[in-house]
């Protein structure tokens, strides 16, 4: 796991002056919850909750990359979210439309590097465009990864992995013995990546939501009742000092892991 001692100050939006001292996380995944009734205490339409969160997205992937966090995944649109109503929906894939061509330019200059996990060919084809855009022009970048987790639903990833492994076995190219846990977060979309190490939630929400339930068997949790386009560099370094407070054990006893 990534161990970096990172040392910063940092100047909260009430002019606190905080200091980061400690393992950063290398991977931090965010349910970012709240866009919705942040618009409703304001009397605005829902979807200018979601136009203020995109605003957040930037803030937060700035930060993360500032302080070094490695991965930052972020869960944008689940597969349950197009239950919801069709003129949000629709407003929803537009929404990496605009922020990808509005930061695109930074995000490059920020090497920044943009990937996505989920249903990718199910969206509509103006939010694949601006999304395969992004992910094609920050390939070579070697910084964060900004991981969007889009049309993303956690059980039907592990559905997808659980076949992908049943076909390996009736072709011969795997044996049973062979499946592991190993195996099995080999096949899922985040077999490139690091499994998270702190778990972030807005609005007050305690649950999972379908969201990466393999990958967060070990991952520390932290909810807030902050709503999503409320949430500033302040919270995360909240977030990530609880997690510098904790004593990860991965299922053993506290002397072991010293």
């Amino acid at each position: 796991m990534f161990k970096k001692l990172f040392t910063q100050k940092h100047t909260s939006t009430e002019g606190d002056e905080q200091t980061i001292a400690g393992p950063i996380p290398e991977h931090i995944a965010i349910i970012m919850d709240g866009n919705g009734r942040w618009a409703t205490k304001r009397a605005l339409p829902r979807i200018a909750g979601h136009h203020e969160g995109m605003k957040t997205v930037r803030k937060i992937t700035r930060y993360a990359n500032d302080i070094g966090v490695k991965v930052l995944t972020l869960y944008a649109f689940s597969t349950e979210n197009w239950s919801r109503p069709k003129k949000e929906v629709e407003f929803l894939m537009r929404l990496p439309e605009e922020f990808l061509s509005t930061y695109l330019p930074e995000l490059i200059e920020k090497n920044v590097q943009v990937q996505i996990m989920g249903d990718f060919d199910s969206l509509p084809q103006h939010t694949q465009r601006a999304v395969q855009r992004a992910i094609d022009e920050t390939s070579h970048n070697t910084g964060l990864i900004l991981n969007f987790a889009l049309n993303y639903g956690s059980r039907t990833e592990i559905v997808h992995a659980v076949k992908a492994i049943t076909e390996a076995v009736q072709k011969g190219e795997l044996a049973p013995h062979d499946i592991s846990e190993q195996c099995i977060s080999e096949h899922l979309m985040t077999k490139h990546l690091v499994e998270p190490d702190l778990l972030i939630r807005t609005s007050g929400e305690v649950r999972l939501s379908n969201f990466m339930l393999w990958q967060l068997a070990y991952t520390e949790f932290w909810f807030t009742d902050v709503l999503w386009p409320d949430f500033d560099e302040a919270c995360l370094l909240e977030a990530i000092q609880v997690y510098q407070s904790r004593n990860r054990r991965y299922g053993g006893l506290e002397e072991q892991t010293k």
